[in-house]
């Protein structure tokens, strides 16, 4: 496994996140002299976006994420999305979070296995990030964290080889193998089975900097060539015009990773069946219970950072819900507490304003593996960093 593959894991799956939450508080979002106390305004929008997203490019936090390190268990990951989607004064409940983070997942499994070459991921990351720039285009101080981010990925990723690269992707393709949730704009589109295994396409751009398929060239033991040979292929390809932007600003060429939410339409997710239990095992227990030492260590080090806000004075937390009704939500919240099947959920675009009170967090205090004998001083460490942040 890659050691410099959590950085670009975190940061699609973020950026995905954003991307839905977008989508939903627009649509639930009501103009400002019209909306009631409970309800969304654009106002409430752009600053669950900004809180988000500051969260996220935490200078310290984004320290920690960019060292060496194994790539951690899902649900560690996962326990570092919930505390990041309520780092402001939004709140999802369980089953919203769970369709939430089955989206993120999905999306980005879908692109990782569409790349044209493995060093392609770091224009898929770079599409996320310019996107999120666009978020925060009003807001110059979150914008510099973005471009910091930005410039670290630069320094780190770009000079990485090949050999690198298809490291870093076999380790996310590790990370997805199990996941095979039915995603509806794929379902529509025809690119994914019933299911939720990929169909990927046989026709189209090559990578760059290699050749349509269609010749074999032998070589003697001197390096000169010797003999072509033709044959045909099933599919249909072309050269891609011009290699994507590595830059901080350019053109990427690449489209993978843009939001694919801004053309409004419905998402539904649903679970295969063969992964049915898979998840169910998966999601038992979300609570972050203790972990082994090291995957505890890690969350501490990784959400030190992440602050749930809490609401202040008289002002009320704001719950957003990403089902088309309140019941359609409480039903796929019983079912996952029975047998966590991934009910059918749904994203719509019409107006569904929040009217419900603020609910618990989900997240409880962590609770840290004591350490062993002779580690104490790795364990100040993290608390006084924890305290820092």
């Amino acid at each position: 496994m890659s050691s410099r593959t959590l950085p670009l894991l975190f940061l699609n799956l973020g950026g995905e996140m954003l991307y839905i939450l977008d989508q939903r508080l627009r649509a639930q979002s009501i103009p400002g002299e019209k909306a009631r106390k409970d309800e969304w305004t654009d106002v409430d929008r752009k600053r669950v976006m900004n809180d988000i997203i500051t969260t996220m490019f935490n200078k310290k936090f984004m320290e920690e994420l960019f060292k060496p390190q194994d790539l951690y268990s899902k649900k560690a990951l996962r326990t570092v999305y919930d505390r990041l989607a309520h780092a402001s004064i939004m709140r999802l409940n369980q089953a919203s979070m769970d369709k939430l983070y089955d989206l993120m997942t999905m999306a980005f499994k879908y692109q990782v296995l569409l790349c044209p070459r493995p060093k392609d991921i770091l224009l898929v990351t770079f599409n996320h990030l310019d996107a999120i720039r666009d978020f925060v285009r009003d807001a110059p101080s979150i914008l510099n964290q973005v471009d910091e981010t930005f410039r670290q990925l630069i320094e780190v990723y770009t000079p990485l080889s090949a050999g690198e690269f298809q490291l870093i992707r076999q380790t996310l393709l590790l990370f997805f193998q199990d996941m095979h949730i039915r995603v509806s704009i794929f379902l529509k589109d025809k690119v994914q089975n019933s299911n939720g295994r990929f169909v990927l396409p046989i026709s189209g751009p090559v990578p760059w900097g290699t050749e349509i398929p269609g010749l074999i060239r032998m070589f003697n033991h001197n390096g000169d060539e010797v003999k072509r040979t033709k044959f045909t292929t099933d599919g249909n390809y072309v050269m891609p015009q011009r290699e994507g932007s590595f830059d901080l600003y350019g053109d990427r060429v690449l489209k993978l990773g843009t939001n694919m939410y801004s053309v409004s339409r419905p998402v539904e997710t649903h679970m295969a069946g063969s992964s049915k239990s898979l998840a169910s095992h998966e999601k038992e227990n979300i609570a972050p219970n203790p972990l082994a030492k090291e995957e505890m260590n890690f969350l501490a080090r990784l959400i030190g950072g992440l602050e749930v806000k809490e609401a202040g004075g008289n002002e009320t937390g704001f719950r957003l819900n990403l089902f088309t009704t309140d019941e359609e939500e409480e039903h796929a919240a019983l079912a996952g507490a029975h047998e966590s099947p991934y009910a059918v959920i749904s994203i719509a675009a019409s107006q569904e304003p929040a009217r419900q009170q603020e609910l618990a967090r989900i997240l409880g205090e962590l609770e840290v593996a004591e350490p062993r004998a002779g580690s104490a001083a790795k364990g100040d460490d993290l608390l006084a960093l924890m305290d820092a942040l």
